[in-house]
């Protein structure tokens, strides 16, 4: 790589086709970062100039970005946190008192306790239909489950904030309501129950139970019934470590589903 045009932090590289880009770069506290590539000098002159204003000036925080500035948010977030307290992550991390700020756009903080800085100082969070993910050992892994809470479980039925605020994810603010598949928790007339449902061809109703180990076991005893009956789909049991086997082998064997499930026949398989 050469220096642009003399500018200081600013240098052209070439891709394998031949392209010229320009790479931005500073260095701050004897750290060498990274700013990002640039199609043209002036763009990546334009983000040196930026990053080095946000440190030498410390009444410029985090909530002064706007769209208009030419160095990348998360950059700007990363800058931020390093300057004030003394740590570089490469995620969009800022250091609080007794916890940290995950900022996935400057208008989308998400707060964390510092049990969980490791894992996310180096697993970028991405949000995909509402749902909170990162990459896993080449898996999406939604973010919910650090709490034991399944995949696509819906806040304020399987799980809650305790305060109220939904970009509190730290462990003393969640409430966790329900961990079982197909079992939803249903509140009426002051009693709260446990209802179980299973996706055939839409949703059917296993049935309604006292609670949510009960209701688990019977989503599972409806999976059984389904491919006693001919229904080849791929569904995920419940594992239920909170009772001995022989206790649960007597509400399984006890536990009574619905008449639909049992007397259910597929005219054709359903592996959707």
């Amino acid at each position: 790589m050469n220096n642009a045009n003399n500018s200081p932090g600013v240098y052209a590289a070439k891709k394998k086709d031949g392209t010229v880009y320009y790479r931005a770069s500073f260095t701050y506290k004897n750290k060498h970062i990274s700013l990002g590539s640039y199609g043209d000098p002036d763009t990546a002159h334009r983000v040196y100039t930026s990053a080095n204003l946000l440190v030498s000036t410390a009444s410029i925080g985090i909530n002064d970005y706007t769209a208009e500035q030419f160095l990348p948010f998360e950059k700007w977030v990363v800058i931020v946190n390093f300057r004030d307290n003394d740590i570089y992550f490469t995620t969009p991390i800022y250091m609080r008192k007794n916890y940290f700020s995950y900022f996935l756009s400057p208008t989308e903080e998400l707060k964390f306790s510092i049990d969980d800085l490791f894992y996310y100082s180096s697993h970028k969070i991405m949000k995909r239909g509402g749902h909170l993910f990162v990459a896993d050992y080449g898996m999406q892994v939604s973010i919910v489950s650090r709490y034991g809470i399944r995949p696509y479980a819906v806040c304020g039925r399987d799980y809650t904030h305790i305060n109220g605020d939904t970009t509190d994810y730290r462990y003393e603010n969640i409430e966790v309501r329900n961990s079982y598949t197909g079992v939803q928790l249903v509140r009426k007339r002051h009693q709260v129950r446990y209802k179980a449902v299973i996706h055939i061809n839409g949703n059917y109703v296993i049935g309604y139970y006292d609670d949510a180990v009960k209701a688990a076991i019977a989503y599972n005893k409806a999976i059984d019934t389904l491919r006693t009956n001919g229904l080849n789909k791929a569904y995920s049991q419940n594992y239920i470590e909170s009772i001995p086997a022989s206790a649960y082998a007597d509400i399984y064997s006890s536990i009574d589903i619905s008449d639909k499930i049992k007397n259910y026949r597929p005219t054709g398989q359903n592996n959707q």
